[in-house]
């Protein structure tokens, strides 16, 4: 909200401007001849907010003067006071502001009401406002009478702190589609179960939230007679529906109460032009280098409760209609959903829906790869916690990783595997695997990334998030891009073993691109159900592994069960990559306790030499 407005008084010479100011500061009727114009005036106002009035003049010689007002200002109060004044409103000043260029809100005033008191107002002011729609609101005045000062500048005031525009069109005499979107958003929130009517309880929290009080026995039967007064078919026993909860908001539009559905918007972040705020969808995250982003138990438990909510069928999966009624409130599926083939990209139950178990491992995958997307669609989807930094009490940064030959435990429970290997070793039947899709022993060739990512449980029922990336045809920019090689914490290297010509790409891979002797490593013989092939290659794999200090390749086939000891070892080596480097040099002794031992003996040898030396003087 604004916490300073700028009012420009306009109108014809003689209207009673400067009198309508000097009512408002003075709290009483001048008869006496004012100053043609007055300098401008600053007042406290409710809110904190500052406003600033400021007088103009309407004579031709002054209108360089008026115009830089009028640019200057948040809102235009136009006076009129008799039939030439009043026809002037549309005749003139009305397109004198739109020839400006400017877009400001202009609150239509009627003074010296005391000299016409038989006007019918809406008679009088409706066709005008039918007719421009900048008009944010109208009222009669009489300074002479002080009558509606005090709420002809709050008018202004308001036509600023919360603009009538964005959200009622008072042509078509309807709410703006924006303003629609956003309340639908705000009943969903509130729809804590998802039954599509806000019930008693969640009234009083929807009011609590927004306005800090109850509401009565009384004011909620008001409210629900009030909507079956205007929607005779509403099931109003059962709650307040959405075109209910929308037709509420109307109503307040048509009263000019536009106050209250702003603070209902500012209350969910809504800024003026009905987006949701920046700090909020983006809020202050970091992620030191080396370090990476993890659901925390809150933001699991956040995307449990979402998922049992929305398995409205109870199948334990989320169906195409359950999602699309779980994200109605975000821009759609994250861009980087769509771009892995989700929902393929996870697991999925045999009708094809994403299980909780997939859904929770790829939100783990999209904080790890996108923390601030996970974010926004946190603040999208309702996620609300007691604790200071808001949406950021769902996510956890890791502790850095250090890339060196030996290191404990990495403390993380996401990570990512680069799968690697010559064309048709079998590296897309790994990623079917992993998501526990059928075998499908047709080679289909990958071209572009291919991401899977699923729950991986290690040897002692702790469980990690593994992410299995194969390359394609960006294998060698991704390998040559030292950001995405850093974000990686295990390769794959991946053979066939009835191929004699597979195994000899790995050589060349690691020849082409040493960077990769940074990361730790496993090695596959994938294809272990068909016949075992002697390699064209230099050294046989058992034997090339052994020289470089690795484990000997594991033998595995997609099409066998046992294939999950893969998985727990691909991820053994990201957590305890101790022994998972290759040895690139020969390693020098470590002499250090040999050190130690002719230390400790020399020392002793002199302290003997000592003593004996002081007991034998001669």
């Amino acid at each position: 909200m604004a916490d300073t407005v700028r009012i420009v008084v306009c109108g014809d010479e003689g209207t009673g401007k400067s009198s309508l100011i000097t009512s408002l500061v003075k709290d009483v009727f001048i008869p006496s001849k004012i100053q043609p114009i007055l300098p401008a005036i600053t007042i406290g106002a409710p809110e904190n907010v500052t406003t600033t009035i400021v007088d103009t003049s309407a004579l031709p010689q002054e209108r360089n003067t008026l115009r830089k007002e009028i640019r200057r200002s948040n809102v235009i109060c136009l006076v009129y006071s008799d039939h030439y004044s009043y026809e002037r409103v549309s005749l003139f000043w009305l397109p004198f502001f739109r020839s400006l260029g400017v877009n400001l809100p202009v609150v239509l005033c009627a003074n010296k009401t005391d000299l016409s008191p038989d006007v019918d107002p809406e008679e009088e002011m409706m066709p005008i406002m039918l007719e421009f729609k900048e008009i944010d609101s109208c009222i009669r005045a009489s300074a002479k009478e002080q009558k509606n000062i005090n709420e002809l500048f709050y008018l202004c005031q308001k036509a600023v702190t919360h603009p009538v525009a964005p959200l009622y069109d008072s042509k078509e005499q309807n709410l703006k589609p924006a303003a629609v979107a956003a309340l639908q958003r705000i009943f969903f929130l509130c729809d804590k179960d998802q039954d599509g009517f806000l019930n008693d309880l969640e009234l009083q929290e929807f009011q609590k939230k927004c306005f800090d009080k109850s509401l009565t026995p009384e004011e909620l039967e008001d409210i629900k007679a009030s909507i079956k007064k205007r929607l005779p078919n509403s099931r109003t026993e059962e709650g307040v529906d959405k075109q209910g909860f929308i037709l509420l908001s109307k109503m307040f539009a048509e009263k000019a109460r536009h106050e209250t559905i702003w603070t209902i918007l500012r209350v969910f972040h809504y800024t003026d032009s009905l987006s949701l705020k920046d700090s909020f969808l983006h809020p202050k995250f970091e992620v030191p280098p080396n370090a990476s982003a993890e659901l925390s138990p809150l933001g699991y438990r956040f995307f449990v409760d979402l998922f049992l909510l929305f398995d409205k069928d109870n199948d334990g999966g989320l169906n195409g209609d359950e999602l699309a009624a779980l994200f109605a409130p975000t821009p759609g599926l994250p861009a980087s959903w769509v771009d892995s083939s989700f929902p393929s990209s996870t697991v999925r139950s045999e009708a094809g829906h994403i299980t909780l178990q997939g859904w929770l491992a790829q939100w783990s995958m999209t904080t790890f790869q996108d923390p601030k997307m996970t974010l926004a669609y946190l603040a999208y989807l309702g996620f609300e916690s007691g604790e200071r930094g808001g949406t950021t009490a769902a996510l956890k940064v890791t502790k850095p990783r250090k890339r060196r030959r030996r290191q404990g435990r990495v403390e993380r429970n996401v990570v990512l595997c680069y799968v690697l290997g010559s064309r048709g070793s079998g590296k897309s039947s790994i990623l079917d695997a992993f998501l526990n899709r059928p075998f499908d022993s047709t080679h289909h060739p990958t071209t572009k990334p291919r991401t899977a990512v699923n729950s991986v449980e290690l040897q002692g029922g702790k469980q990690c998030y593994l992410i299995i990336e194969e390359l394609g045809e960006l294998e060698s920019a991704i390998l040559e891009n030292e950001a995405k090689l850093n974000s990686c914490d295990v390769v794959c290297y991946t053979y066939d073993s009835s191929d004699p010509d597979s195994f000899a790409h790995i050589v060349d891979l690691r020849a082409r691109y040493p960077q990769l002797d940074e990361l730790p490593a496993v090695y596959a013989a994938l294809k272990a159900d068909l016949d075992k092939t002697t390699q064209r290659a230099e050294i046989q794999p058992d034997v090339y592994t052994r020289e470089i200090g690795m484990s000997a390749p594991l033998h595995v086939s997609a099409a066998w069960t046992s294939i999950s000891e893969l998985f727990v070892t691909v991820s053994e080596a990201a957590l305890f990559p101790n022994n998972a480097y290759p040895r690139t040099e020969p390693e020098s002794v470590d002499r250090t306790n040999l050190y130690i031992v002719g230390g400790v003996t020399a020392c002793t040898v002199m302290a003997l030499l000592y003593v004996w030396k002081r007991t034998n003087p001669g």
